[in-house]
């Protein structure tokens, strides 16, 4: 634990008397104090500071007489007893009009060697992650290494700092650290806390160290320990309008894809609009490149010594672009990977020496989200318009594929790619577990149509609410194999009464019995639910409103009431109303 003042607040704005006070911040990570570019403060979460005077100090604190340092009131008692003070005077109360005007010099700010590097303002800033659970009351802020820093800095526009490289050292020209790693490539701790440490020391700004045992975010398949860094990345600006004269439903692509939720997209069930447009609304920007060794490829030039912000950055060239699709349909995207690629593209057309060639690779979801284009636009058997009628998959999609297709298809095509879609559950185990083969709860399909048959398992897919999560198991599948036969039973007898039955014995609906034309009746109020019921992917209805009619209307109704008839008036005119109607039940 390290517990670290920056000094001299300097700002003509601040009260006379705070001037050359010193805030206290408390970071279990010094690595990142070099990357630092202000401190938050809690005072708008109800957290409240004065500023204190140290007097006495026992053997072996940093502390110095007669230093003035601002801490949250709550935390005083614990910062006194960590950096060893013996006595401090509470001088004052500073409240939120200071601490949103004051200005901090970084504890870096003018040391031997380090060139003007930390020369800059360090603003005070209202963080609502701050809190006084622990430390000064006060957070210091390093935008780019943690996600509670990184948006304070967008929201305060702070500039980013790429200090870290890739490999977990600092980059080689940053004073008094290059190139000394923060973690090693063997997932060990690097010299880099120490380092800084001491140079806090050497600038008067350590206030006080100790050791913290605490968790740390660790990868979970090589077990090593991991940290937070900002990477430049390319990204698809999803409020930023578009020029490109497909704007029916939006100028930007967040607007045409809460558009097509709203007006263009059936979805199935209702509470997967709710939770893609809750989505859609929030979400960033997307973050379209990965760094990986393999990928489909950015297939992007940018120029050589150019900032991302320079106008000229990326290669904008048709000629070049029409190359690099060219070489992708005869060879794929193995051809950016080619050598001479580079040469081969640029050749001829701008000086390949003055640009970079990306290597970043496209996320995986970009792929995904594509599918419309190369399945239903570019094919012969595709769809006229090159949309879906239906994007199905599970529930998880909505932040996976469906997501990803809406982005893409509402930047390429202005609008969504599909005009329904219809989520589904997990199947799980019979007691609602996840399936697991380390459990052992696994059900196999090939076991199921060994033990029960085909038939059950599709019934049994019929049956369920895919809406929701599924159960399957044994005793399950035994109610299924009820079902079924009691299904089967009543067709069995339907088609059992109908072997003697020819086209002569036929006759309308008028000249039946009252109790066939209800039948009959029964039968088309079920036709339309059926086809009511498969328009809107309702396949549990339409079981139950079959099985019910089979099992209810038919045979303990119907069948009980005129099997009479049929076992003892033979080949009569009383027994020919039955397999009339029945011939055109078994019909339908």
């Amino acid at each position: 634990m390290d517990n670290k003042p920056f000094a001299d607040v300097d700002t003509s704005k601040t009260n006379n008397d705070l001037v050359g006070a010193s805030v206290v911040i408390w970071t279990t990570t010094p690595w990142t104090i070099p990357q630092n570019r202000a401190v938050a403060h809690g005072q708008h979460n109800g957290i409240d500071y004065s500023v204190y005077t140290v007097r006495e100090v026992a053997e072996g604190s940093a502390a110095k007489v007669g230093e003035r340092i601002i801490v949250a009131d709550k935390l005083a008692e614990s910062v006194k007893a960590a950096a060893k003070i013996v006595a401090w005077d509470e001088d004052r109360s500073v409240g939120s009009d200071a601490l949103d005007s004051m200005t901090h010099a970084h504890p870096f700010r003018g040391l031997d060697g380090a060139n003007g590097e930390w020369d800059y303002p360090v603003p005070m800033l209202p963080g609502e992650h701050v809190t006084e659970d622990a430390g000064t009351g006060f957070v210091h802020t390093a935008p780019s290494h943690g996600d509670d820093d990184y948006q304070l800095g967008l929201r305060f526009g702070l500039p980013m700092t790429y200090n870290v490289l890739e490999d977990g050292s600092y980059r080689p020209d940053l004073p008094l650290f290059g190139g000394q790693h923060i973690i090693t490539s063997e997932g060990k701790e690097g010299p880099a806390n120490v380092s800084v440490i001491r140079a806090l020391a050497a600038s008067g700004a350590l206030f006080a160290k100790g050791k913290l045992k605490h968790s740390y975010p660790h990868s979970w398949r090589s077990k090593a320990p991991l940290i937070y860094r900002n990477t430049p990345q390319w990204f698809a600006a999803i409020d930023k309008p578009l020029d490109d004269g497909k704007g029916q439903y939006g100028d930007t692509i967040r607007q045409r894809a809460l558009t097509s939720i709203e007006e263009l997209v059936t979805f199935t069930p209702i509470s997967g609009r709710n939770r893609l447009h809750s989505m859609m609304e929030t979400r960033p920007d997307w973050v379209l490149s990965r760094q990986r060794a393999w990928g489909v490829p950015l297939t992007c030039f940018v120029k050589r010594g150019a900032k991302p912000t320079d106008p000229d950055f990326l290669l904008r060239n048709d000629e070049v672009n029409a190359r690099i699709v060219e070489a992708f349909e005869a060879e794929g995207a193995d051809a950016w990977y080619k050598d001479g690629a580079k040469q081969r593209f640029l050749g001829n057309i701008v000086n390949p020496e003055d640009y970079d060639q990306v290597f970043d690779i496209l996320d995986v979801w970009f792929d995904s989200g594509s599918t419309h284009a190369f399945v239903l636009r570019d094919r012969p058997d595709g769809s006229e318009d090159g949309l879906a009628d239906l994007y199905l998959e599970g529930t998880d999609q909505h932040r996976g594929w469906f997501h990803s297709s809406m982005l893409q298809a509402c930047g390429t095509i202005g609008r969504a790619p599909y005009r329904g879609v219809l989520t589904h559950g997990f199947t799980l185990d019979e007691k609602g577990m996840k399936m697991s083969k380390s459990l052992g709860n696994t059900v196999a399909p090939q076991k199921i149509v060994k033990d029960f048959g085909a038939d059950i398992l599709r019934l049994w897919v019929a049956q369920t609410d895919y809406t929701a999560d599924q159960r399957i198991g044994p005793e399950i599948l035994k109610g299924t194999a009820d079902s079924y036969r009691r299904l089967r039973n009543t067709m069995r007898f339907l088609l059992g009464s109908l072997g003697d039955v020819t086209d002569r014995d036929m006759v309308g609906p008028e000249q039946m019995p009252e109790l066939e034309r209800w039948v009959l009746h029964r039968l088309a109020e079920l036709d339309e639910v059926v086809r009511n019921g498969y328009a809107a992917y309702d396949f549990q209805g339409v079981f139950r409103s079959l099985f019910e009619f089979a099992t209810t209307d038919l045979s303990a109704f119907y069948f009980d009431i005129r099997k009479d008839s049929l076992y003892c008036d033979g080949d009569t005119p009383a027994a020919a109303p039955p397999g009339r109607c029945w011939s055109t039940s078994s019909t339908a």
